[in-house]
């Protein structure tokens, strides 16, 4: 079965710092660096977004500081990372800047994509590097996420990541190709799952225990599986070890399992924003913002009349009309005092009013629910929701 990698618009790649890295000498594999940047810069020339989530910064800095071989301490860990990230990134910006592909180095933990005011602060600067034509080259900032460094779960960041910026596609690079039905290092009669939809009990049987290694990693990676395809993303696990791995996806030559999303992520993002996530506050809007919010724009602060409740930049607040009619729900981009402060305001003024330039949008219509009223009066607890689109 052909997967929809041609039909992604927008992709995650998660390389492992075993694929990066040549670890006894503690230097990149540049070699491989150069296939990937190639492989890289003919996706986007097919008008493809990428984003790299990368391992390999602690592989890197341990040897620039002359670390000892065996498991290092936590402290030594961090500064390894530390060390390793300059590395890191510059191997990066060597690589696809022959290609003349702007990189930027992004640090996160798990906690930026679970918090919804850190959430909000990196989904928007991914979307920016993106629009500008960036390649973001992501990390886990190991010098602070301890908890990151002790369980190396790049696999889950990767589907955090792909989740957060609404990817279509997340691709793990490993050292096997795809899932088996056991282990196939040790188990001759395991057999090859070329496409998987859902990851249930069953499905994650076939990982090994918690821990183990066995089928490459397949714990980690059908937890990242079950996170990618709840946000409508579909997932491959592929051999990377090979050169131009990523051209053998895109060709179809390649052999991977495909984990198959039944949903987009559009709508799985706009259905978490609806029913997923408890209001904070309500804003009242007039006339003509709500036409505007009818034909799929943004709600801006021009057309705010009225802020009720205290909340925090990205929480979800509910959209009224001046009947109290609730219109739509949506993660509000700034706090409820500036909130109050710009409202009626148009964006020119908001420096002289707060300080800052913000963002011209209350609510950005990608985090905005269209409500859709089940009968008279607009009843919140009844209604149902659409996109803006």
């Amino acid at each position: 079965m052909s997967h929809p990698l041609r039909q992604s618009q927008r992709v995650v790649v998660k390389i492992g710092s075993a694929l990066l890295v040549h670890h006894d000498a503690g230097t990149p594999r540049q070699d491989w660096l150069d296939a990937l940047a190639t492989d890289v810069a003919a996706m986007r020339a097919d008008s493809k977004e990428v984003v790299i989530v990368s391992s390999g910064a602690i592989a890197l800095g341990r040897r620039s500081l002359g670390l000892p071989k065996g498991v290092l301490k936590l402290d030594e860990s961090q500064a390894a990372a530390a060390a390793g990230q300059i590395r890191l990134a510059h191997a990066y910006e060597t690589a696809l800047g022959a290609h003349d592909i702007p990189v930027a180095q992004v640090l996160v933990t798990l906690s930026d994509t679970e918090e919804r005011r850190r959430y909000l602060n990196a989904r928007n600067t991914l979307s920016t590097l993106l629009a500008y034509g960036a390649v973001p080259v992501i990390n886990e900032n190991d010098t602070v996420a301890t908890d990151e460094i002790r369980f190396g779960d790049n696999d889950r960041l990767a589907a955090r990541v792909a989740q957060m910026i609404s990817a279509d596609m997340l691709i793990l690079l490993s050292d096997i190709d795809g899932l088996y039905t056991g282990d196939p290092r040790f188990d001759s009669a395991a057999e090859f799952l070329p496409h998987i939809r859902g990851v249930d009990a069953r499905v994650e049987a076939m990982a090994g225990k918690p821990g183990d290694d066995g089928s490459g990693g397949m714990v980690t990676k059908l937890s990242a599986a079950r996170i990618a395809l709840s946000a409508g993303c579909h997932m491959l696990i592929a051999n990377g070890r090979d050169q131009h791995a990523l051209q053998g996806l895109y060709n179809g030559s390649a052999r991977c399992t495909w984990f198959e999303a039944t949903t987009s992520p559009r709508t799985a993002y706009k259905q978490w924003i609806a029913g997923s996530l408890r209001p904070k506050g309500r804003l009242v809007i007039d006339a003509g913002a709500a036409k505007a919010l009818a034909q799929g724009r943004s709600l801006l602060p021009a057309g705010v009349r009225q802020v009720e409740d205290d909340f925090e930049r990205g929480d979800a607040v509910i959209v009224v009309d001046q009947d109290r009619r609730e219109l739509a729900r949506g993660l509000v981009a700034y706090d409820s005092a500036a909130a109050r402060q710009i409202a009626g305001h148009k964006s020119d003024a908001f420096e002289g009013l707060l300080g800052y330039r913000g963002r011209d949008e209350m609510i950005h219509r990608d985090d905005l629910v269209l409500s859709v009223p089940s009968g008279a009066g607009g009843n919140p607890d009844t209604d149902t929701h659409r996109e803006a689109s």
